[in-house]
């Protein structure tokens, strides 16, 4: 489970990168990140933590429809039907992410984050989330409030929070067994 939107502002990037970084070493996995709309931030957070290059393969920035489609595979029939800011599209650059660069895992997002470019269908603040691997992949969509950097660094923040709950739901899981 994923924190909150509303809980969000109370979420260290650095303590979230150290966490990712601490939960990766102990399940011995490799991730990736795939944005559009933060053009970087994930990556950027990730990579701030000391020691995350035992983790963390590569970030691929395809702000454009072609740059999904060329980097990450993402069909241009699947951008057309659903358009960039969609869960067909974030879990297609998930599966892309993970077979491009060889990682266990990887966070993918895209989004309006203003202050234009937005529509009634999906206004400003629409963001599209997915985290997983080449099994299985989840996404969820967000509707953050505020300006353009706001809701880039709510998304940077989501995208961390979600993977650091995803890994300690499995490390969880195989301390049980």
């Amino acid at each position: 489970m994923v924190p909150s939107v509303s809980s969000l502002k109370n979420l260290d990037l650095t303590l979230l990168a150290q966490r990712l970084g601490r939960l990766c070493q102990q399940l011995n996995l490799e991730v990736s990140a795939a944005e559009s709309c933060t053009g970087g931030g994930i990556a950027s957070a990730i990579t701030g933590a000391a020691g995350s290059s035992a983790y963390f393969t590569t970030g691929y920035v395809t702000y454009s429809n072609a740059a999904k489609t060329r980097l990450l595979g993402v069909s241009e029939s699947t951008l057309s039907e659903h358009g960039a800011v969609s869960e067909a599209v974030v879990k297609a650059m998930v599966l892309g992410a993970c077979d491009e660069s060889g990682a266990d895992l990887a966070v993918a997002v895209s989004g309006v984050a203003g202050p234009d470019g937005g529509s009634a269908e999906k206004p400003v603040g629409t963001v599209w989330l997915a985290w997983g691997g080449a099994a299985d992949q989840q996404a969820e969509c967000f509707h953050y409030p505020g300006d353009r950097q706001a809701v880039r660094e709510q998304a940077v923040r989501q995208a961390l929070a979600g993977l650091v709950a995803r890994l300690d739901a499995q490390a969880k899981a195989s301390e049980k067994k």
